[in-house]
């Protein structure tokens, strides 16, 4: 069972989250909080010698977290070891971001992830110098290399070739079948919620996230066919039916927030994932037809979705996982758009306690791009055909 909004605001409120910290051993309130003390313990620990001397933040990011850059430098010690000038990080100072991250277990989920899992996937993704969380408090902390001027960060705006939409379908596979019905999926060396009971959280603590989500999909009316706008009153029921087969499907380790946003491309061309606040338990096919629904143009997805599903089996199969079959698999992946879809209705609708998350050009592009794939597939109908 998760937290509720009241819970996260009565611990927000408990204790100032500009408290002062001076060992890595506690996480950070704010970045008000952060101490040279605290930095140099987390980042010069290994490097015998090395000092931090001084540190600057930059400017506020916020989003579903509040993103911000550190400036540092060292003595010659730390200089000459190769310590990063600038870092990454991400926190939940603000109570709107401590409220979204903390009533579906993200942030615990991605500090999980950088601290047990990020060490053991063969996968382009960042590594972490620093992952807390405090269950009290529920404040957290991830601290990457910034990787600013050295990967590009995409969004809707950037089209995808053909080789980078079968890198991205190869990087599902690799983090999927890492773990695959895996006895470690939910134990102590995978400690994730499962997709349904992260859910089942999310709409538990914020309990008007169905009508925020109606209320999106109706201020989205503009950007999908108009027959799917008739069956408005069918998108919630098929969105709980979607979480629910997740109980009857195989399961592996889902990033499940896999829109296109969440990538980037390095120099090298190659794509890698990020943000992975919603690590979860789940059937593959929610992720696969994020990822790829979210990433492709409308008239991509139409022209390359059959292939790209294919090779998703295919290397699927070449890293032990049998039996995927592509009738079966198409049915799961047109019963999994619900709930991407209501990331973004979301999204386009917060509410009251929610932080504005996107800009509005993203979410509607996606929401168009999901909405059309939904009608394209007859996905309402995919539930009377399992």
């Amino acid at each position: 069972m998760g937290v509720s909004i009241e819970e996260v605001k009565r611990a927000f409120e408990a204790v100032d989250p500009d408290t002062p910290v001076t060992q890595a051993s506690s996480v950070p309130g704010s970045y008000n909080a952060i101490t040279r003390e605290w930095l140099e313990d987390v980042i010069c620990r290994n490097v015998p010698g090395a000092q931090l001397q001084s540190f600057s933040l930059g400017e506020k990011d916020d989003g579903s977290s509040n993103r911000r850059r550190i400036f540092l430098q060292y003595n010659s010690i730390g200089e000459a070891a190769g310590l990063p000038s600038t870092v990454f990080c991400k926190a939940a100072e603000t109570l709107g971001s401590r409220i979204i991250l903390a009533i579906a277990e993200t942030a615990l989920g991605e500090v999980n992830f950088y601290n047990l899992v990020r060490p053991r996937l063969d996968i382009e993704a960042p590594k972490s110098r620093y992952a807390g969380y405090d269950p009290k408090t529920f404040a957290y902390f991830v601290m990457l290399d910034d990787m600013a001027g050295k990967v590009h960060f995409v969004d809707e705006r950037d089209e995808v070739t053909w080789d980078q939409a079968q890198g991205l379908v190869r990087t599902l596979a690799r983090l999927h079948s890492a773990f695959y019905e895996s006895a470690e999926l939910g134990n102590a060396a995978l400690p994730f919620s499962s997709w349904p009971d992260c859910w089942n959280n999310i709409i538990n603590g914020a309990p008007d996230f169905a009508r925020f989500c109606d209320e999106g999909f109706v201020a989205a009316r503009t950007v999908m066919p108009e027959r799917l706008f008739g069956r408005r009153t069918e998108i919630w029921p098929a969105t709980l039916r979607s979480v629910e087969r997740h109980n009857q499907l195989p399961k592996c380790l889902l990033h499940s927030d896999v829109h296109w946003k969440n990538w980037y491309r390095t120099e090298a061309g190659e794509l890698g994932l990020t943000d992975w606040q919603l690590t979860t338990i789940g059937h593959w096919s929610r992720d696969f037809v994020f990822a790829t629904v979210t990433a492709l143009t409308v008239e991509q997805r139409r022209q390359w979705h059959a292939d790209l599903l294919k090779l998703y089996i295919e290397e699927m199969r070449i890293r032990g996982v049998r039996g995927l079959e592509f009738d079966d698999a198409l049915l799961n992946v047109r019963q999994q758009l619900f709930t991407a879809l209501a990331f973004w209705t979301i999204t386009l609708r917060p509410t009251d306690d929610m932080p504005d998350m996107q800009p509005e050009r993203s979410t509607y592009e996606f929401l168009r791009r999901m909405l059309t794939a939904i009608d394209d597939y007859d996905a309402l109908d995919a539930f009377e055909e399992a």
